[in-house]
């Protein structure tokens, strides 16, 4: 099946709030960077957390047939990033949430905050 672009940053940040990720944004990077379409960005309260909720993105989208192509940060679990092409999600500890401010850093992209939905 094949899914557009935001339903793939929305079942990244479904997959992430299902590990309790706090501060779950999408930033839609389309007209803004060449690299990607979104960034999801979430944040947990420790490492362990962060892991938890890297590994749970993973397999929910391995689940629909999509495949991380490139992972950084999982041993350290201090910012986890996952890149599926058109979306990046960030997954951070909060410290190295407020330090990167990566929504500052691209406050320029429209964003929008992931909010749960009882269908999902």
């Amino acid at each position: 099946m094949d899914f557009t672009t935001k339903e793939i940053a929305h079942k990244i940040a479904a997959a992430a709030c299902d590990k309790k990720a706090k501060d779950i944004l999408l930033l839609n990077m389309e007209n803004i960077s060449p690299v990607t379409d979104y960034f999801i960005i979430a944040r947990a309260g420790n490492n362990i957390l962060v892991k938890a909720i890297a590994d749970n993105i993973e397999d929910k989208l391995a689940e629909a047939g999509i495949f991380v192509t490139h992972k950084e940060g999982y041993a350290e679990g201090r910012w986890i990033l996952l890149d599926y092409g058109n979306c990046v999600a960030h997954i951070f500890i909060e410290e190295e949430r407020e330090f990167y401010n990566l929504e500052q850093l691209w406050a320029d992209a429209p964003s929008e905050e992931f909010v749960e939905s009882k269908n999902d």
